[in-house]
């Protein structure tokens, strides 16, 4: 039995949602790519990092949410003025995140386990 909740969620507004009903829990966020009907994202780095960042998820502090957002399909993610990037100052995808801190890791830093597993570790 896993010691943390896992959501799944697709776009910005279920985003904003799935954070607001766990206020006061430690939030990770994964930002990625939407997928298509296969289940593979249009964004190479996010089908890179996915695995990596899974991997470490038992590492993830006892009580604490992971939620994993699709941004959208390609043409709204490149829009400069995606909710995403003007609201939460996203500047790429694949990236995690420690909601409400400004501890992150993104693109390449992804695919770093060590990195991914410090991040879900550390206070």
């Amino acid at each position: 039995m896993a010691q943390y909740e896992q959501v799944n969620v697709r776009g910005y507004d279920e985003f904003c949602k799935a954070v607001s009903e766990r206020q006061g829990k430690d939030i990770f966020v994964y930002f990625s790519g939407d997928k298509d009907a296969q289940g593979k994202s249009w964004c190479p780095d996010c089908v890179k990092a996915e695995p990596v960042v899974k991997g470490e998820l038992a590492h993830l502090p006892e009580g604490s949410v992971f939620i994993y957002c699709q941004v959208g399909e390609r043409a709204y993610w490149k829009d400069p003025n995606n909710d995403f990037k003007k609201t939460m100052h996203l500047t790429a995808v694949p990236t995690l995140q420690k909601y409400g801190t400004p501890q992150k890791l993104v693109e390449e830093e992804c695919l770093k386990a060590e990195l991914v597993r410090m991040m879900f570790t550390e206070d």
